[in-house]
């Protein structure tokens, strides 16, 4: 039931993060809070592995920064190369060499 709950926490953060950080145009809307929840899911996890306990406040705090971190991360690494690709594919379009696009 803890997992849900951290997952649930890590797909807040990410709506946070895809609302107030830059390049959330060239985003999906559910991109950045599907990888922040399963950055929480998979820490969470992992710290239960290693021994942590579930009502312990540790785990919470770890593993909800490192979702944060995670999503703040995706946002703008995503964003700034999809805009960068946006940019030199209308500049290679612009210059009439049209080529299959690869991303499709």
């Amino acid at each position: 039931m803890e997992l849900l709950f951290v997952a649930l926490g890590g797909a807040l953060l990410g709506l946070l993060a895809q609302a107030v950080l830059t390049h959330r145009q060239t985003n999906g809307v559910v991109l950045v809070p599907a990888i922040a929840t399963a950055a929480a899911a998979v820490v969470w996890v992992i710290l239960t592995w290693l021994g942590l306990s579930w009502d312990a406040g540790l785990i919470w705090w770890i593993s909800l920064a490192l979702s944060a971190a995670t999503a703040a991360a995706a946002a703008v690494l995503i964003g700034r190369d999809r805009e960068r690709h946006d940019r030199d594919r209308l500049t290679e379009l612009s210059r009439g060499r049209v080529t299959p696009n690869r991303h499709a």
